[in-house]
């Protein structure tokens, strides 16, 4: 995805000054995420959208440096509710007017819930950099992710450990505009459309953020359709050719982010064409955050 809803809010604090001082926030985000009814995955059944809610504490530290934890809670869930946890901790250099560049490690802690599939993904290595001196910002992003999970072989008590990675790299081209005192005084407004090429492998289901054009998306029932049982979903198959590093989607995003007093919305539609898979029509999908920034 050419842009997420925390690169939008991290590009608004560049151009208002606001990463001169440090600062709590506490969100609440909106989305969707597969829901398989079963943690073997029940092929015989189609795959469905789950709407889920993601409450998120974070902190800002004024060099740059930031960490932040976020839980995703899953309506309608067969199982744990609490699906999954992340732990982000980074940092972002945004006090240069001709660029804007960052770094994070993510962990993620996925429950025992019979709506998620195994997946060895569960570490993610980000690194972003927006070069914004002309009127067309190009950008690109590196997205790697790794790491092992434990996965039942069979019906008797047997099992393995999987390991995988996944790397994903993302140019992207936008423009902000950003209005000033638009409803009241001291308000602000950057919306920002963006084109992103997604380029890499997609060898596992996961969230990182290079493959959220597809995990948060209907898109992902045509991704779990491409496979005949859990093995193939966590060990990729002999007849799929989505291994290796080949172009994945390109999507436009429509971002805005509203920041009034201590408030900040920011809701964001992207559309997609996958270029792999048997369906390639386009898809869309709506995303939504709101921050409350604590002194």
């Amino acid at each position: 995805m050419s842009q997420s809803l925390a690169d939008l809010e991290k590009q608004l604090d560049s151009l208002l000054r606001k990463q001169e001082k440090s600062e709590f926030v506490i969100g609440l985000g909106y989305g969707n995420n597969p829901a398989y009814g079963d943690k073997k995955v029940n092929y015989e059944v189609p795959v469905v959208m789950k709407t889920f809610i993601a409450p998120t504490v974070s902190y800002y530290h004024k060099t740059g440096l930031f960490a932040n934890v976020s839980g995703y809670y899953l309506f309608g869930a067969n199982g744990t509710p609490w699906f999954e946890w992340d732990l982000t901790a980074g940092y972002d250099y945004s006090r240069n007017k001709k660029f804007l560049t960052g770094i994070s490690y993510t962990k993620y802690i996925f429950a025992d819930s019979a709506d998620v599939p195994v997946t060895p993904i569960n570490n993610e290595l980000f690194a972003y950099f927006y070069y914004r001196d002309w009127w067309l910002q190009p950008g690109i992003s590196l997205d790697l992710g790794w790491g092992s999970a434990e996965e039942r072989d069979g019906p008797g008590p047997l099992t393995r450990t999987i390991h995988g990675t996944d790397f994903n790299v993302v140019a992207a081209v936008r423009h902000p505009f950003i209005f000033m005192d638009v409803l009241k005084a001291d308000d602000a407004v950057l919306l920002t459309p963006s084109f992103g090429l997604t380029m890499g492998t997609a060898n596992y289901y996961s969230n990182l953020k290079a493959f959220q054009y597809a995990s948060r998306s209907p898109m992902i029932k045509s991704f779990h359709d491409n496979f005949s049982n859990i093995e193939d979903l966590v060990l990729p198959p002999s007849n799929q050719t989505k291994t290796g590093f080949e172009f994945r989607a390109l999507d436009f995003t429509l971002s805005l982010s509203y920041v009034f007093g201590k408030i900040t919305l920011s809701p964001s539609y992207t559309v997609f064409k996958p270029f792999q898979g048997e369906d390639k029509s386009l898809v869309g999908y709506f995303t939504a955050r709101i921050g409350v920034t604590l002194k």
